[in-house]
């Protein structure tokens, strides 16, 4: 019943914690890189990530207004229409404060729709590890139950022998005796007792 334990290296528990971070940086920096190769107040490069980002929110809407509503996809082309939002934004703008602030707005959004995951596979978690343990204590209870049951039953069984044994070895005791009659117990309605001999 044993079950080996498992410990997660701390990078991996880190990990999903400060992805939505990474992830609105890494497109800050590359749209700030952008911008210093050429695409600040470049209306060319600015349409472009108006239509990418409207493309991608475009596909968001219709896979969550889909009949099946498929939430993982629905929520991949949202965040890709607002990371190319930013990026836009921090490409095309002259300084810092409005894609520092897009920034900080992006990653509290990703941190509030990540949090709501989080809480989700944390009550999923929770739920499995309690039946569990539930089902661990239930097994448990029942090996219990029939370990008693069994040594109960090995017990009478060794009781009975012990009684049988000391119940042969009385009988042939008594009919080792002197002026001992067998017939005597037959006629009084008791069932004739074996002779020594029959116990050899």
């Amino acid at each position: 019943m044993n079950e080996p334990l498992i410990q997660r290296h701390w990078v991996a528990l880190a990990a999903p914690k400060i992805a939505p971070a990474v992830a609105t940086s890494t497109v800050l920096i590359l749209g700030r890189i952008w911008n210093a190769n050429g695409a600040e107040h470049s209306a060319g490069n600015a349409a472009l990530m108006v239509v990418l980002a409207a493309g991608a929110a475009t596909a968001g809407a219709f896979a969550s207004a889909g009949r099946a509503g498929d939430s993982v996809i629905a929520g991949t082309a949202f965040a890709t229409s607002g990371g190319l939002a930013l990026a836009g934004v921090a490409g095309y703008a002259d300084g810092l404060p409005l894609p520092l602030l897009l920034w900080a707005v992006a990653t509290a959004a990703a941190y509030g729709i990540a949090a709501r995951y989080w809480r989700t596979d944390r009550r999923d978690t929770v739920d499995y590890e309690r039946q569990t343990t539930k089902r661990r204590e239930e097994q448990g209870h029942v090996e219990r139950v029939e370990a008693l049951r069994a040594g109960a039953q090995i017990e009478v069984a060794r009781s009975g022998a012990a009684y049988a044994e000391q119940l042969a070895t009385a009988l042939i005791t008594r009919a080792a005796l002197p002026g001992f009659d067998p017939q005597t117990l037959t006629d009084a309605g008791l069932p004739e007792l074996p002779t020594h001999t029959e116990h050899r």
